[in-house]
């Protein structure tokens, strides 16, 4: 409404996505309630398609929006920005999130698709082939350290981010660099869509696709380093990194928000049973950190270092501090299908498995069968 007759519609659009948020996530308790399971969600599949579509329909509207036109004022069409660019951070990224990980062949394209429309279309096989293997260690870009600012974070992250998806991406087709690999799509994707913006709208609706786009990942950015920050996985007495537990992500119970957010904030669970839909999410306070304020609010303090520091580095110390003896609970439910069976015949499979949860960290694609006896090649662990 906003982007088609401007009005008090602009101001709507963001005082929702800010303060409406903030107040309902203080008024409303907080939820720590769990939904089992095993129950079906038949709604969970068309509501992602609704979104990625309303993503792509606002993104058109906004860049429409700024073409040269007596219509909209400069104000307005700034407010549009933002209101979209907070729309597209905190709902279209999880919706994009929740659709890379399913297993049907074009709802993963789908979410690759939003993220290509952000410019970030790497951010699809960074986060399933670096972040979920690598979490909490410093091989995974997007896991903060203790005691790193944001910006600095930041810095790191886009950059390494990128090269990391590319260099797994590339190792897990042997090298080769075709016309089908991901980052061949991500990357003339992102152009064709810079061409047309300006092709429509000129410059100012190129200026709007890069601002909208870059505001996004800033909050993409936000979200991994408020759910990870100074969450390290510690090393076994045999070298082996401890496995991911719930112990290495941060939460946060509120309602609104989370709601918002497709149940983002439960992000323990969400790395400890990647295959799990976001209504089934579970959470618990007693092994899972939570954060001391709704994620919307942490990300704005994280641009505040010393005061980010301040909150958050006690807090670390206390649950990297806390002994750690059982390992998830994850059941075969949790496991993808073709992993199961491939474990069940006594191998693995003869080539990376497409759309997997957490794919296999490898130089190079595994041909051969596991060894019968013997302590495991690197190549096999996992």
């Amino acid at each position: 409404m906003a982007a088609l007759s401007g009005g008090i519609w602009p101001w709507i659009a963001v005082i929702y996505l800010t303060g409406f948020i903030f107040v309902m996530d203080r008024l409303l308790p907080t939820d720590t309630g769990n939904i089992d399971p095993g129950s079906e969600f038949p709604a969970t599949d068309p509501l992602l398609i609704a979104l990625a579509t309303l993503h792509i329909v606002i993104l058109m509207l906004c860049i429409v929006a700024v073409a040269p036109s007596p219509a909209l004022s400069f104000g307005q069409k700034a407010l549009i920005a933002i209101g979209a660019g907070l729309f597209f951070g905190q709902i279209s990224h999880p919706a994009a999130h929740e659709l890379i990980h399913r297993n049907k062949r074009w709802l993963h394209d789908l979410g690759r698709l939003i993220y290509t429309l952000l410019l970030v279309g790497h951010h699809a096989s960074a986060h399933l082939r670096v972040h979920h293997v690598h979490v909490g260690r410093n091989d995974d870009p997007n896991s903060p350290r203790p005691g790193e600012g944001f910006y600095r974070y930041a810095l790191r992250a886009s950059q390494q981010s990128f090269l990391a998806g590319l260099s797994a991406e590339t190792r897990l087709r042997g090298g080769r660099v075709t016309i089908s690999h991901p980052y061949v799509l991500y990357v003339s994707g992102s152009i064709c869509l810079a061409v047309l913006s300006a092709w429509f709208a000129g410059a100012p609706g190129l200026v709007m696709l890069l601002f909208l786009s870059l505001y996004a990942q800033l909050q993409i950015l936000m979200s991994d380093y408020v759910q990870h920050y100074g969450l390290q996985r510690q090393l076994l007495p045999d070298g082996e990194p401890e496995p991911v537990g719930p112990q290495h992500s941060w939460n946060a119970p509120h309602w609104f928000s989370a709601s918002l957010m497709l149940n983002a904030p439960r992000h323990s669970d969400h790395h400890v049973s990647p295959a799990r839909t976001y209504p089934e999410l579970q959470l618990d306070p007693g092994t899972m950190p939570m954060l001391p304020y709704p994620v919307p609010l942490m990300a704005g303090l994280a641009l505040f270092p010393r005061l980010w520091r301040k909150i958050m580095d006690p807090r670390c110390g206390q649950w990297r501090a806390r002994p750690w003896t059982t390992r998830p609970d994850v059941t075969a439910a949790d496991i993808s299908p073709a992993v199961l069976a491939a474990a069940k015949s006594g191998g693995i499979p003869g080539a990376p498995l497409p759309n997997s949860d957490h794919e296999v960290d490898v130089d190079t694609p595994v041909r051969q069968p596991a060894n019968t006896g013997g302590k495991p090649r690197r190549n096999e662990r996992g």
